[in-house]
């Protein structure tokens, strides 16, 4: 499954059909609605949303974040609205699709990108913690899924994205919580994609599974690590995964993108060796997932309240990591033109025929 992302896709609906008459297209009035939209990868779908001049409903915790967000798409010329919702509760996702609606319009996609997490042991993780994550990671996208698809179902139309991660197939130390949460939400994506197939809705939902971006994330997650906290490497910039994200959009049919060579490589090895792999994240996974600087026992943490809280500081898209961070990926590049490609390797294996028939003759 590879992962592809085109810029400015304008003049299709989401599921990647041609706009006919009649059918609203994404230069005009479409609607998405993101959740973690303050930070990382959902500040940086907002984005690129805001590029295509739909409507962007921003729902996140943290006043400071959502009105700095709403200001870049406002920005570009765009609407924006910045609704602050926790995502674990159910009836604020409802009142705030129902907000959107009444503001924007019928919403055509939702992207799924809320989370939070804990870094340490799993028994160093108190229970009331390990609930909150499950509570914001998965419930949180149950939550947005159940208020898209009771507005999308009756229109028989709408796109889903569910933002995964590699971490939804390959569980590491330190991140129990959070990969707990991701491989149910692929569990719960999967289940959900034979309903809507039995119902022959259409509704669709993806998921995009993405390898390690540098986000504010490992400044803001509560970590009981000695060290500062990083993402697994090689890291890819936020915006990689954005452009993956809005591809899955426009081309809902497929049930899921991988991103980036290092998801790929992890899930493939995953599949041949797990045993191995346990192994080499037992040796090298504690380390790799540390800096060498002390971690900041005063350090803001987002699990119970929002990063932007306490400091009233905008996080942005990105995190800390921007040296050591992607901003290309060579397999994301490679699917974008997988057709020019494959037709490539054909017609280099129909030139090789032909010069052996050559030499035959």
């Amino acid at each position: 499954m590879w992962c592809c992302a085109r810029e400015g896709d304008r003049g299709s609906t989401p599921d990647g059909r041609k706009a006919g008459p009649g059918v609203r297209t994404a230069a005009r009035s479409q609607v998405v609605v993101i959740t973690g939209a303050t930070g990382g990868v959902g500040r940086a779908v907002a984005r690129e949303y805001a590029r295509r001049a739909w409507g962007v409903a921003l729902l996140a915790r943290g006043s400071t974040g959502l009105e700095a967000t709403a200001e870049e798409v406002r920005a570009a010329g765009c609407e924006a609205l910045p609704v602050e919702v926790d995502v674990a509760d159910e009836e604020q996702v409802s009142d705030a699709a129902e907000q959107v609606e009444q503001r924007l319009g019928p919403i055509d996609v939702w992207v799924n990108a809320a989370f939070t997490s804990v870094f340490a042991p799993f028994s160093q993780i108190a229970p009331e913690e390990f609930r909150r994550v499950v509570e914001v990671d998965l419930l949180g996208f149950v939550h947005g899924t159940r208020a898209a698809l009771e507005r999308m179902r009756p229109r028989d139309r709408g796109t889903i994205v569910q933002v995964g991660s590699a971490l939804a197939y390959r569980g590491v130390p330190l991140q129990s919580a959070y990969c707990a949460s991701k491989h149910a939400v692929q569990g719960f994506h999967e289940s959900l994609r034979c309903e809507l197939l039995h119902d022959r809705s259409g509704v669709r939902v993806t998921m995009v599974q993405l390898p390690a971006v540098n986000t504010p994330q490992f400044s803001w997650v509560l970590s009981r690590l000695p060290k500062h906290p990083q993402p697994l490497p090689p890291m890819f910039q936020p915006e990689v995964a954005a452009r993956a994200v809005v591809h899955a959009a426009d081309h809902p049919r497929r049930r899921e993108y991988w991103c980036g060579g290092s998801t790929v490589a992890t899930l493939i090895a995953n599949a041949l060796a797990p045993g191995v792999l346990d192994r080499y994240l037992a040796r090298n996974g504690f380390a790799a997932q540390q800096t060498d600087a002390v971690s900041d026992p005063d350090r803001t943490a987002n699990l119970w309240v929002p990063a932007d809280g306490r400091s009233g500081h905008d996080h942005g898209a990105r995190g800390v990591f921007d040296e050591e961070s992607n901003t290309r990926s060579w397999q994301l590049w490679a699917s974008q033109r997988h057709g020019a490609l494959a037709l490539a390797a054909i017609g280099a294996a129909a030139l090789a025929t032909a010069a052996v028939r050559q030499r035959k003759r």
